[in-house]
């Protein structure tokens, strides 16, 4: 039967069975908190239930807007930073075509507020002069420095482009309910909002409209999505013994690690689509587990290309890490390597087999030559990349790191230590009320 599986017996000579189970008590714990209510952070627990919370109402909402969207524009910018786009951006690139920018049909779904770079963002206004487009613009206060600049930059350069009133029937807000300077402008200006559930945070947010909205408008089948992550959330459930729960297993596992000093985390992928699939899980577990100096540190790479590069380090640099190897069972394709009777490049003893079965035993060489070298590594696989797949992997991977996060005794739903650049940045840049402080920080930096 097709399913998500957790396989650990390339880690278990690192940290032994016995030792994954001796957290079944634990886990169980962190369970029960997650389903009660009851733990830190239990105000931002509504992702939880979310999936089965989906009305038809909603899904119907977000359809027709995205269709709307899509009938008038040639490109979407979806404006947010961190959760208000990574949800998103791991979905369109995971079912996209690894091609689709070239392509001439459909509706382009581009980014931007994700940092604060000055070329990019000409680049992009550039462009957009040349096209038509909307914005769906995501933050909960409005006031976020990255995104808040970005449309800003947008929002005046489409209202210079179609006019004031168009424009408003171009921009999507997707929001605060009630409070919050977008939800004030979105209000004065008439655009079309969707909430951000208070009991939701940014990175937990997929599943709501920030996540939905824009990959419905890439044109992918946000029903499915949510079909799996409601399969997910019942086979991750606190009623479902331990043994049976790849959520827990693998929280346990990655935990049995951690105290045996594996301090890194390398989540492994076998195909370019899963990228930024890797980017979302690593903001999910390192803004949700590193905190009070604890917390396995997140990294990624992309197998078989990063073989070339970080390969060596991982083969025979410092002992403190270990993979979680993200493998697909099943290619949407089928491409067979040919014959070449020249056979100058010397592989004609793979000739006539698939690329996917190739992959598979690079993926199986790799693994076993990085456990002999002293990585231990946890396997995860899914049948198929697909929307139902997506939806079930990503609510996977919230509910394993919420359950982790209780593990190691800290809110998995708080990021305190996100605000520490931002006074600093603030105070750099003059904002009143950060005088003090910015005169301070130009004095030890020099300048």
């Amino acid at each position: 039967m097709s399913k998500l599986e957790v396989k650990l017996n390339n880690m278990l000579q690192f940290a032994s069975e016995q030792e994954v189970m001796s957290y079944r008590e634990k886990i169980n714990l962190c369970q029960k908190q997650i389903e009660e209510k009851s733990g830190k952070g239990n105000d931002f627990l509504g992702w939880v239930n979310l999936p089965a919370e989906i009305t038809e109402e909603q899904l119907k909402s977000v359809e027709k807007v995205a269709a709307e969207l899509r009938g008038k524009s040639e490109i979407v910018v979806v404006v947010g930073i961190g959760g208000s786009y990574l949800g998103a951006k791991a979905v369109i690139e995971a079912l996209g075509n690894s091609f689709s920018m070239l392509n001439d049909t459909g509706t382009k779904v581009l980014f931007a507020g994700n940092s604060i770079c000055e070329d990019y963002h000409a680049e992009l206004l550039k462009m957009l002069d040349k096209h038509s487009y909307s914005i769906v613009v995501i933050s909960k206060s409005g006031t976020t420095t990255e995104p808040a600049i970005a449309f800003r930059l947008l929002k005046q350069h489409l209202e210079s482009k179609v006019g004031k009133s168009e424009a408003a029937s171009r921009i999507v807000a997707i929001t605060d309910q009630s409070k919050g300077a977008l939800r004030k402008l979105a209000d004065t200006e008439g655009y079309r909002t969707f909430i951000i559930p208070d009991d939701v945070g940014g990175r937990y947010s997929v599943l709501t409209p920030v996540g939905l909205l824009p990959i419905a408008i890439a044109g992918f089948d946000i029903r499915k999505m949510v079909e799996g992550a409601r399969k997910a959330m019942s086979d991750t459930a606190a009623n479902v013994p331990f043994e049976q729960n790849p959520a827990c297993q693998y929280a346990a596992a990655r935990n049995a690690l951690y105290a045996k000093g594996k301090k890194v985390e390398i989540m492994v992928n076998y195909t370019p689509k899963l990228h930024y699939v890797t980017e979302w899980w690593k903001q999910l577990y390192g803004e949700s587990e590193g905190k009070e100096n604890k917390g396995i540190f997140p990294a990624g790479v992309d197998f078989t290309t990063d073989l070339h590069s970080m390969g060596q380090y991982i083969q025979e640099g410092e002992r403190f890490i270990f993979e979680t190897v993200l493998s697909v069972s099943n290619s949407s394709h089928k491409l067979t390597i040919p014959e070449d009777p020249e056979n100058l490049d010397q592989l004609n003893y793979i000739a006539g087999k698939r690329l996917s079965e190739v992959n598979h035993m690079a993926k199986l060489g790799t693994i076993v030559a990085h456990n002999d070298g002293g990585v231990p590594n946890i396997q995860i696989s899914i049948p198929e990349l697909s929307e139902y797949w997506i939806g079930y992997l990503l609510y996977f991977f919230e509910r394993a790191c919420a359950i982790s996060g209780y593990t190691i005794d800290v809110n998995p739903f708080d990021q305190p230590g996100v605000e520490a650049y931002k006074k600093n940045m603030f105070a750099l840049l003059g904002k009143p009320g950060f005088e003090e402080q910015g005169a301070e920080l130009r004095k030890r930096l020099g300048i």
